[in-house]
């Protein structure tokens, strides 16, 4: 049976049953993983992975069920199971089955992976040009291959809606090991594109390497308060990192110290926000959310104001406002909750380099490390584990490791100096321009 006919029968088996409102959610995958080793596939994985959930109404509760299995005895178990697990909930919030919005985007997120010959040169392109650029560099990490991802969603309910999405995302990593005398150094990077000949393979390679022989011989620099630049990476990990401060279900729940903040002026004016699930080949990028409301672009923080928190249809009902399109799910079998799609800081005008010149003496933040466990989202404090290069006089000084970097997430905003114009695409939604930071406290020697 296919999906289409198993989603419509299923939806008539939910009526039949007394189900009055339901809908169906639909997720399908087909990826490619091929991971290197010593000029070598060490692994090479197809996977087809998938399955859907039912949501529905049951004597005015929502009850919800899963299955990957899409044939007709899973039909009659998912309305049953539907029809349980409403009977065992017990809170009072409102749920929602939309009946679709005005108008949905048009937006490309569909490329060409290429194909299994050409995926597997693009690997062995990887490791080739990896191991070729420095002779510091003689080998490359287990976490160094190409991944490849098609994902189908669809969501169909009775109120007559019914909507498809297919994406497509091609990743490239690399993590190249320097070993110069006693002194090991490692770097990771990575990058995604929609299509297989948008990702540029060699540049990948050499930036992982040129990262990690630069860091050949680091040492701590002095401890302090000093100006502090978070290159593109670094940036972009720590507002992953506190990214759900701007959700409005944290904040109903007294998560978010965001809470009752609309309006308020919360970052620096060089500061502006960006939640964009229509971004052009972004890992998030789509037309509607997971409860099927149309998406749109929107400045979370507007030149250091904050105009909005991200919400969904129940948080934008307790909130008396409409819904941001911003209802999230991991997977078909996960419960709507809220997230941001594509985020990232809106680029300024100068280079890197330029704000090194800037800022004459300082910490330079390449990569932090320690965030699950130095970072406290609620209160906004972080204490992580970094490294980068001092800068004296304008110029880089030397390397850096084995740093401690502490502040607050939410004070950091307030405290941004300038938003460099290197926007660039890492390995997940969230994204940033370097940035730089009027001070914070650094614990070296």
């Amino acid at each position: 049976m296919t999906h289409k006919q198993f989603i419509m029968d299923l939806l008539a088996a939910a009526k039949d049953a007394g189900i009055a409102e339901a809908e169906v959610y639909f997720q399908q995958e087909e990826s490619t993983s091929i991971m290197m080793g010593k000029g070598e596939i060490d692994q090479y994985a197809v996977n087809t992975s998938g399955g859907l959930s039912l949501r529905g109404f049951w004597h005015g509760k929502m009850g919800m069920a899963y299955t990957e299995a899409l044939d007709e005895e899973a039909i009659g178990m998912l309305v049953e199971n539907v029809k349980e697990s409403a009977t065992l909930i017990t809170d009072e919030d409102e749920h929602f089955i939309f009946a679709g919005s005005p108008s949905y985007e048009t937006i490309d997120s569909v490329g060409d992976l290429g194909t299994p010959a050409q995926r597997v040169e693009a690997a062995m392109t990887l490791e080739r040009v990896g191991c070729s650029l420095d002779p510091r560099v003689m080998e490359l990490g287990a976490f160094t291959g190409l991944d490849t991802t098609r994902r189908t969603l669809r969501i169909v309910n009775t109120h007559g809606l019914d909507l498809a999405h297919i994406g497509t995302l091609c990743a490239g990593f690399v993590e190249a090991i320097a070993r110069e005398g006693s002194s090991v150094s490692t770097d990771f990077m990575g990058a995604m594109s929609m299509s297989l000949e948008d990702l540029n393979i060699e540049a990948i390679a050499r930036e992982s390497v040129e990262n990690a022989v630069f860091q050949l011989g680091a040492f701590p620099c002095k401890s302090g308060e000093m100006p502090v630049i978070f290159r593109h990476s670094a940036m972009a990990d720590i507002l992953e990192t506190f990214a759900n401060v701007f959700s409005a279900d944290a904040a109903q729940k007294d998560l978010s110290l965001l809470k009752g903040k609309e309006g308020d002026t919360i970052a620096a004016p060089c500061v502006t926000l960006i939640d964009d699930p229509l971004y052009k080949g972004g890992p998030a990028s789509c037309p509607f959310d997971a409860e099927g409301v149309a998406t749109y672009t929107k400045n979370i923080i507007d030149g250091g104001v904050l105009t909005t928190l991200l919400h969904n249809l129940k948080t934008a009902k307790k909130a008396g406002c409409a819904s941001t399109g911003n209802a999230a799910r991991t997977g078909y079998k996960g419960a709507v909750t809220v997230a941001s799609s594509n985020f990232y800081f809106k680029p300024g005008s100068r280079d890197l380099g330029a704000m090194v010149a800037e800022m004459q003496n300082g910490l330079v933040i390449t990569s932090v490390a320690g965030l699950h466990s130095g970072a406290n989202e609620v209160s906004g404090d972080f204490s992580l584990l970094s490294k980068g290069y001092f800068v004296e006089n304008g110029n880089i000084s030397h390397a850096v490791e084995q740093v401690t970097v502490a502040g607050n997430f939410f004070t950091l905003l307030k405290d941004i100096v300038e938003v460099g114009n290197d926007l660039k695409r890492g390995m997940g939604s969230v994204m940033s321009p370097s940035v730089r930071v009027k001070s914070l406290s650094v614990a070296g020697k």
